[in-house]
């Protein structure tokens, strides 16, 4: 039964690197296009100032969503959970963040702020989480 829950936790650390990837990947992706396409770049410097800026909050956000996925499949793993299609999640949670972050660049009235971005985010990587959750048979 106990080594049962480490391979389901595993799978949950595994699902929280490969969500962390994609949605690195994604806010990279966002980075480079609010950068080239949408901000005032005077110089070289200022591009990348802004472009660094741009990935370093981005890999923040995603390292955030593995805590929030760590704590989400920690608790499903304990309450005789495992989480199914993980592959397919992780690239559900980039693709969640790329949509949601392109709509509010291209619509700025529809940003509501940090802490609400933050929220949203949090939740949607909670929901996503569940999404893969499927009850183990009992042996």
């Amino acid at each position: 039964m106990t080594t049962d829950t480490g391979d389901r936790m595993k799978v949950v650390v595994y699902y929280a690197i490969w969500a962390t990837l994609c949605a690195g990947a994604a806010g990279v992706m966002m980075s480079l296009i609010h950068t080239w396409f949408f901000s005032f770049a005077p110089s070289r410097t200022a591009f990348m100032e802004t472009l660094a800026g741009g990935i370093a909050v981005t890999v923040a956000i995603a390292a955030g969503q593995a805590a929030v996925i760590l704590a989400a499949g920690g608790l499903l793993v304990r309450l005789g959970f495992t989480l199914q299609g993980t592959v397919l999640l992780g690239l559900l949670v980039g693709a969640f963040d790329f949509v949601m972050n392109l709509v509010q660049l291209l619509v700025p009235a529809l940003e509501p702020g940090w802490a609400w971005d933050l929220i949203i985010i949090a939740v949607a990587t909670v929901a996503i989480t569940l999404i893969g959750a499927r009850r183990t048979a009992a042996p």
